[in-house]
């Protein structure tokens, strides 16, 4: 027998199978599934798909910059819209008594209303999740101080919260930065009351989660509090946090309209849905609808839009329902 073996080697190790990419498992997971069974969802997401995308794209689709006065032309003030009498291109939607073009303004008021509500969303969640994570992972007097602070906050109406934090700190800031920080006073008073709600999820999941086998043996090997909250629990609190968020995101933007509606919000020279909609309503029955009905319109489908994304996601993220 000859020493060297002519036969084919086979391979030793073979090779391991090709990972999936996200998207394919994105495509092969259940709540792709759910989704592309659910049609209101699918309405509901190519609407806000749109509606996100005009408030991105606005300076590059707009007929008009509505905050640069010098592009307002006032002889072309109260034109109606281009499909009735009187209505001229490009305003599609008409304009207001200033000459603003409204498409454009609904554009940019759009963006202003969408911002304030992402904002708000992001700063009450990481605040209550960190409290949250605070109060129910070391309990004892953290969690009592913390949760009376919100079963307080919780007593109170949010729109009141919201109004008097606006109004207060409105009038504490200098008179130079009133419009500038406008909209940051705005997610300032909407996140003051909207964390009590992230808090509270994350605290009962962390409670759960504390007592389980794998955090039990993450603290007998001495791993540091503050890793075994951001690394092992609040992974597990995720599901009811992203519903919670889409949730309050509409809600985050109605708010935002209603304290501009009320004059406590973003200013004239920063229009946002709701201050377009409270200029329009004080011309609603001398014939210029289009001035308030059409940010109306806008308002009520982006609100509607993720409340029926959030709707789904709470369906399709509940185990009890699979």
């Amino acid at each position: 027998m000859s020493m060297t073996d002519t036969r084919p080697e086979s391979p030793a190790i073979q090779a391991a199978p090709k990972r999936p990419s996200r998207l394919a498992r994105l495509r092969d997971s259940d709540l792709w599934y759910s989704f592309t069974r659910t049609p209101s969802a699918m309405v509901a997401a190519v609407l806000l798909a749109l509606l996100l995308l005009g408030a991105i794209l606005a300076p590059l689709i707009s007929p008009q910059n509505p905050y640069d006065l010098a592009a307002l032309e006032l002889w072309n003030a109260e034109l109606p819209p281009i499909w009735q009498e009187g209505g001229q291109w490009p305003y599609l939607l008409g304009t207001d008594l200033q000459g603003r073009d409204m498409l454009s303004a609904i554009l940019y008021g759009s963006r202003s209303s969408i911002l304030i509500g992402a904002a708000s969303v992001a700063v009450s969640l990481a605040v209550g999740a960190a409290l949250g994570l605070v109060a129910g992972y070391y309990g004892g007097w953290a969690d009592g101080a913390l949760m009376r602070v919100g079963d307080i906050l919780l007593s109170m109406p949010t729109m009141l919260i919201a109004i008097l934090v606006s109004a207060i700190a409105r009038n504490a800031l200098p008179a130079d930065w009133r419009e500038a920080g406008a909209s940051a006073v705005i997610v300032l008073a909407i996140s003051l009351s909207a964390w009590v709600q992230y808090a509270r999820t994350v605290r009962a999941q962390c409670m759960v989660e504390r007592n389980k086998e794998y955090v039990q043996a993450a603290r007998l090997l001495r791993v540091p509090g503050r890793r075994i909250m951001l690394r092992h629990i609040l992974p597990n609190c995720t599901t009811p946090l992203l519903v919670a968020a889409t949730l309050n995101f509409g809600l985050g933007i109605l708010i935002e309209a209603t304290l501009s509606f009320l004059g406590v919000g973003m200013p004239p020279e920063q229009p946002s849905l709701g201050t377009l909609i409270r200029i329009g309503n004080q011309y609603l029955f001398s014939g210029t609808w289009w001035i308030v009905v059409f940010p109306a319109v806008q308002l009520c489908l982006l609100v509607v839009s993720i409340n029926l994304i959030g709707d789904w996601l709470r369906d399709a993220l509940n185990p009890k329902l699979r």
